[in-house]
């Protein structure tokens, strides 16, 4: 079933909680159209047909799937690479705030096909903030038209999150043709297009460790190794010593290339540190951050994409009487009329809503620090987008794997039949709570690193202004939202305390159910503001929906709010578990 973009949506959340203002007010309808007019036109129909094709490891060159290298050309063409760039680097400007809704409609549409741009969203911020001019100059740019593209170079055979276990190495060289640079040896796997068809260069961020480096997390360093080398003009000329060894067979994503990469089967890689020696992971964690919010909106815009499916398909099959609904000589109404499809389908709407709002509240939280007027509102801004990031990460990927299940059970049997297309989402889901560090570890950096930096002072401080917007909750229906809202935040607000309380060990012990809880509450919240928001539009049917679904929400979601914190203050029964016992 083709996929639409829920402009409507999109704009009444950018209005509700990103304060789009100026010239991006302004410009985005037009840029939400178009980008919506792309997603439908070029993008949609690659999604089904490429997911049976995959991607192909021929002669040394990943081959992708018909018709993704056109739908990039046009891609770079129309500008998309640098919607929210600085002006300074080639990009439009545009705040990150607006750009997010487009990431989302990339990956609704053919989410193997976005996860090329993704990357090279995060290598262009990451080359922005760390580069040397140099870089930038023969990089940077080419990275924001789209004419290359960017990929991370990480994970190892035996250091997945442990990345004080890689063992590449990156050993210093001067001469003549290039310079100062270092000669790359090693393996990496898990490379999300670490090779393919759709450019003519490929930029690989890779960590690396120096001969003299200390051991663990410490002793890592970043490189900057193309696959093609450039020349003084930044042309792409010879190329470099790293090559695909083969591509992984996954559960979904299929078209996009997984490639287990080789450095360095000769004399080795051609690479240029970026940043300080032995300070890679603090370049890295740049590139990192904006992938995991991105991959926030990739849990968004797989649940939306589900959950168009499963409604489209419920408002057309016919099976059994509903309950409730009288008898007629029309026939049988479809099954969307059964109360309990109502039911999943108010589940899949809702969960959507609150993830969207929350994918771009954290965006234009980024966009805050990076226009504030002073050193003191630009690190408020900055502290509550880093303490947003891991529960974006989280939430909306978990919520977006189990809003594509869902999606399969209002299908029921033809879910789980490949020809419908349902099947497919779930299994592109699942991977989003993996990469960009699993949904486990963003507990954890949101427990040890957020809470802890600042005991807990940046989640209160959110906390109060949760509870400060209550009294706009006046309307009929968002009563009985306040209500919960009120119990809820309560809730994370006597979590939070507990966890900057207790021992590391035990607070880690509690993260995970910790993350959940906020991420219910804050999406309560955002959801609740968009209603309030909605009731000041003049379109009665969006009115009558969004305050149906956040009455819905704070029934179905934010009343279980409570439940949560027997689970974050029960850590010591996990910790006492003797592992020998499993």
């Amino acid at each position: 079933m083709p996929y639409a973009a829920p402009l409507a949506d999109m704009r009444l959340v950018l209005d509700a909680v990103a304060g789009l203002g100026g010239e991006a007010a302004e410009l985005a309808g037009p840029v939400l159209e178009e980008a919506a007019r792309f997603a439908a036109a070029e993008l949609d129909p690659l999604n089904q047909p490429a997911d049976r094709t995959g991607s192909v490891l021929e002669n040394g060159v990943v081959r992708t799937p018909p018709g993704f290298r056109d739908a990039y050309r046009r891609y770079a063409e129309g500008g998309w690479m640098g919607l929210a760039v600085d002006p300074a680097h080639g990009g439009q400007g545009l705040p990150l705030a607006l750009a997010t809704p487009v990431v989302e409609m990339w990956n609704s549409a053919c989410m193997a096909w976005a996860l090329c741009p993704l990357l090279s969203f995060g290598a262009i911020d990451m080359l922005a903030a760390h580069g040397t001019p140099e870089q930038q100059r023969l990089y940077l740019g080419k990275l924001v038209s789209g004419e290359w593209t960017g990929t991370m170079n990480l994970t190892e055979p035996q250091a997945g999150s442990d990345l004080g276990a890689l063992r590449t190495r990156a050993v210093p060289h001067q001469d003549a043709r290039w310079g100062e640079h270092y000669r790359i040896t090693g393996q990496k796997i898990f490379i999300t297009y670490g090779d393919h068809d759709l450019t003519d260069n490929i930029i690989h961020m890779v960590l690396a460790r120096t001969p003299d480096a200390p051991p663990g997390s410490r002793g890592i360093s970043l490189f900057l190794v193309p696959k093609f080398l450039p020349d003084a003009e930044g042309r792409p000329g010879e190329r470099n010593d790293l090559r695909p060894l083969r591509l992984e067979e996954k559960l979904g994503i299929h078209a996009s290339p997984t490639c287990v990469m080789s450095y360095g089967e000769g004399d080795g890689a051609i690479g240029w540190r970026i940043g300080e020696e032995n300070r890679g992971l603090e370049a890295m964690f740049t590139m990192m951050n904006s992938e995991r919010l991105l991959v926030g909106v990739q849990g968004v815009a797989i649940a939306e994409r589900a959950y168009q499916q499963a409604r489209d398909y419920a408002r057309t099959r016919v099976q059994g009487q509903p309950a409730g609904v009288p008898r007629n000589t029309e026939g049988t109404p479809p099954i969307i009329h059964h109360p309990d499809v109502r039911r999943m389908l108010l589940s899949m709407r809702a969960a959507t809503d609150a993830m969207r709002a929350m994918a771009y509240f954290a965006a234009a939280a980024i966009d805050a620090s990076r226009r504030a007027g002073d050193g003191q509102a630009q690190f408020r801004a900055q502290r509550r987008a880093d303490l947003l990031i891991p529960v974006v990460k989280a939430w909306c990927t978990d919520l977006g794997v189990e809003v594509a299940s869902i999606g399969i059970q209002v299908h029921g049997g033809m879910g789980y039949i490949e020809e419908t297309g349902a099947a497919q989402y779930l299994r592109d889901a699942r991977i989003a709570p993996i990469y960009e560090g699993t949904n486990g570890i963003q507990a954890n950096d949101l427990v040890g690193r957020k809470l802890g930096r600042d005991q807990g002072e940046a989640a209160r401080e959110l906390i109060a202004e949760m509870r400060a917007s209550l009294a706009e909750l006046h309307a009929g229906e968002l009563r009985v939202v306040r209500q919960r809202l009120t119990d809820a935040t309560a809730a994370l607000d006597t979590a939070t305390m507990h966890l900057v309380g207790v021992e590391p060990a035990i607070a880690a012990a509690g993260s995970v159910p910790y993350l959940e809880l906020f991420g219910t509450v804050l999406g309560g919240w955002l959801t609740a503001r968009v209603a309030a928001a909605a009731l000041r539009q003049p379109a009665a049917e969006l009115r009558a929906a969004k305050l149906a679904t956040a009455r819905f929400y704070a029934e179905h979601f934010l009343a279980r709010a409570p439940s949560y914190l027997p689970a974050i203050m029960g850590g010591a029964t996990v910790m006492e578990f003797d592992p020998e016992l499993f």
